[in-house]
């Protein structure tokens, strides 16, 4: 079934699987994280994996999905970052007669045609919910929920209002956050003006520079490609980013030999944790030598920085993947 996010909050305990996918990528983890409190799932019950690991853990997955909690209620299966190659699979499990766990299924954007959207879209007893980003309309709709009636803000000055429209609607998270953040510094006095606005207005950049750093150490190919795609798209600075890489490297290199773990975002945490589970202080040392490398290609070779970079990260992160299932066998 096709479903709409109004379907989708009256509709979950009526499927027996849901695919959330779409370009918005903050909303389709809003959704997820709305499926578990929709349907009262206690953390102890939730089973995640992200697609790459769907061919080493199949077993494991439909263990997990087709056996009763040991803690007592439901049971829920996420399984994030799926493509069409993983239709085959993800049918097999949804279909399966002993299915005894609620499966949510996440990926980006899908072709209508693709296995996934056709499984999902084709039964009545599964249903897709498309992520789009918002247009003018929906985005004004949410800032004036989220502010207005959540917030108790009485009034937002016309130009304040077309900056908001301007610059957000990309990422349903990145606008939530800015408009949590935007409340509480205009708590004392309740309106919102152009200045306040502009001061609070959030880098949307730097959740896909968190994607391109964190996603290409822990071996995720599609998520650092895309994540990379968009920076460069938004004109970030190759170089910047070489330096960005060396410090990440550097940041991985004191936790896997010293064992000193920064304070890290809730999103991003997994992924530095299976980094460190995958890479060796020797493996790290050899890449810093490559990145100082890659920064005098760039320097003085005169070949285009942005193929450089691309050609550098694809070959790293593929090399990740294939020592991440080396760690694991």
């Amino acid at each position: 079934m096709k479903w709409k996010e109004s379907d989708f909050n009256k509709g979950l305990n009526s499927v027996r699987a849901v695919l959330i996918y779409g370009p918005d990528a903050g909303l389709v983890d809003e959704l997820c994280d709305k499926s578990v409190e929709i349907l009262a799932i206690e953390k102890d019950n939730i089973f995640a994996l992200d697609s790459g690991e769907l061919r080493d853990k199949q077993e494991y997955l439909f263990a997990e999905a087709c056996t009763p909690s040991m803690f007592g209620g439901r049971k829920m299966v996420i399984i994030s970052n799926a493509g069409d190659s993983d239709a085959r699979v993800i049918k097999d499990l949804v279909e399966h007669s002993g299915l005894d766990a609620m499966v949510v299924v996440t990926a980006g954007d899908l072709r209508a045609t693709g296995g996934l959207r056709s499984l999902f879209e084709g039964d009545a007893n599964l249903a897709a919910v498309a992520c789009y980003t918002d247009d003018a309309r929906t985005l004004e709709t949410l800032i004036r929920n989220e502010l207005f009636t959540n917030a108790g803000i009485k009034q937002i000055s016309p130009d304040a209002m077309t900056y908001m429209l301007n610059h957000l609607g990309g990422d349903r998270g990145i606008t939530r956050g800015f408009l949590n953040k935007i409340a509480l510094y205009v708590d004392d006095k309740k309106t919102v003006d152009f200045d306040d606005v502009e001061k609070c207005l959030p880098d949307t950049g730097a959740a896909n520079t968190d994607d391109f750093l964190y996603s290409l150490t822990a071996g995720h190919i599609q998520q650092t490609m895309l994540a990379l795609d968009r920076l460069l798209y938004d004109n970030a600075e190759p170089n910047m980013l070489v330096r960005m890489l060396g410090r990440h490297f550097k940041m991985l290199l004191t936790a896997v030999v010293d064992g000193q773990f920064p304070r890290l975002f809730w999103k991003v945490a997994d992924k530095f944790n299976a980094a460190v589970k995958i890479w060796s202080g020797d493996d790290i040392s050899a890449v810093l030598v490559r990145l100082n490398e890659l920064e005098s290609q760039i320097r003085t070779t005169g070949m285009p920085a942005e193929i450089l970079l691309r050609d550098f990260a694809l070959k790293l992160v593929l090399k990740t993947y294939k020592m991440s299932i080396k760690r694991r066998n």
